[in-house]
């Protein structure tokens, strides 16, 4: 099975990948994960949905908007940052731009003088850190290797730091089976109580939802697109319901029914 995730070796999309195959690939865009996988030329993609520090990775929702892929799995796993440097002393801080939010806290009252720059990934900072002594890198402590030292561990602003990946397949692999489903709905309109119109159909059947996110179309200014991950599977015939109920709210515009799946939690 080849996989697809962000690169390069050692990001914690790396980390989550290794739970789904051993043959694993790199690129350094969401947006590439998913057409590698929705062009049939990688069996399934891992790509980083939320994180608990700060919330949701808008470019892996406006990817799974734009394109046929199925959801087939939700890995959790947390998320460990430690400072690494050649070097006590340096005056930038390279990392991806999730993983320098997620240390905001850290950072400014430690270095306030270091500038942050931010890359395609906390491995590419990892590299830029062992490649320039005046740069320290965000990223896992595992990947400091024998070139850096670790100069401080666990510095995310919250213990309880981690990240939700989910693993992407073609759209024929769409699965009906578990306990949790993701779609995301463009209704093509506005007016007073649509989000309410949109949410009803699920509390009517006690369908507890897991998260809903609104993201701009890129139509017209105020026109949104909505992901919405429910804690019921699309064999259940309340599900079925209520998203026929929604297909018929949107019946201007479009619901794309991203599948069922189960999570699993991985502690690396």
């Amino acid at each position: 099975m080849k996989v697809l995730t962000l690169g390069p070796e050692g990001t914690y999309s790396h980390r989550a990948a290794r739970a789904v195959a051993d043959e694993i690939e790199f690129t350094e865009s969401v947006t590439g994960i998913v057409e590698g996988v929705a062009g049939g030329e990688f069996d399934r993609g891992v790509v980083p949905i939320e994180n608990s520090i700060e919330g949701s990775v808008t470019e892996s929702l406006d990817a799974l908007a734009d394109r046929n892929v199925a959801v087939v799995r939700e890995i959790v796993t947390p998320i460990r940052h430690a400072l690494l440097a050649q070097r006590g002393e340096f005056d930038i801080v390279a990392s991806h731009a999730q993983a320098l939010a997620q240390c905001r806290t850290y950072l400014e009252q430690e270095y306030p003088q270091a500038k942050l720059e931010a890359v395609a990934s906390t491995a590419r900072g990892v590299e830029r850190a062992r490649e320039d002594p005046t740069v320290a890198a965000v990223g896992h402590p595992d990947t400091a290797g024998e070139e850096l030292q670790v100069l401080a561990e666990d510095i995310q602003d919250r213990t309880s730091n981690s990240t939700r990946f989910v693993v992407i397949a073609p759209e024929t692999e769409r699965s009906e089976a578990g306990r949790k489903t993701s779609f995301v709905v463009y209704p093509n309109t506005n007016y007073p109580g649509l989000l309410l119109k949109l949410l009803e159909p699920f509390a009517e059947r006690d369908i507890n939802l897991s998260r809903v996110e609104s993201r701009p179309s890129g139509e017209r200014l105020g026109d949104y697109v909505f992901h919405i991950d429910v804690e019921a599977g699309l064999y259940e015939d309340r599900t079925k319901e209520a998203i026929a109920d929604i297909e018929a709210i949107a019946e201007n515009g479009w619901v794309r029914v991203l599948g069922s799946y189960d999570t699993e939690h991985v502690l690396y």
